[in-house]
């Protein structure tokens, strides 16, 4: 297993790949990421000739990470072997996205909603509720800077 930060995480016992070769030696690549300034279209044409031809991509993070014209055309033309997609950059969806084109057994996409399964909803509520508790016990959690 590859793992790529971007920027380098700082904890002296967490080992980062450089996102090169995690593109060149990754038979699967799952991205984890937020959607930034500097991450959006981060997989483009140029990321996808770097792969395996044998590569899968996955994206269950955030529409906008992969140049989705490139993607198309990196399954079109076997640049990767396939992907499986639950995010598209715009949502809800709308005609001429070219990810809704793609009608071959290579690529999957799917609604991106496994925030909504009961589980996950009671552990939101959960979660939402030991926050509102430590903040007014004086003791924020899960702080965003």
């Amino acid at each position: 297993v590859l793992f790529a930060d971007h920027p380098p995480p700082k904890a002296a016992d967490v080992e980062s790949t450089d996102p090169e070769t995690v593109l060149t030696q990754s038979d699967i690549i799952s991205l984890h990421c937020p959607l930034t300034p500097t991450s959006r279209n981060f997989i483009g044409i140029e990321q996808f000739k770097k792969m395996k031809r044998s590569a899968i991509l996955i994206n269950t993070a955030r529409g906008g990470l992969v140049d989705e014209h490139a993607l198309k055309t990196a399954l079109e033309t076997g640049l990767i072997a396939g992907a499986g997609f639950d995010v598209l950059t715009k949502e809800p969806p709308k005609d001429g996205n070219p990810l809704l084109e793609i009608r071959t057994p290579n690529f999957i996409l799917t609604p991106h909603v496994a925030w909504a399964s009961d589980g996950a909803m009671q552990f939101l509520a959960d979660q939402l509720i030991d926050n509102v508790e430590a903040s007014i016990a004086g003791k924020p959690q899960n702080l965003v800077t």
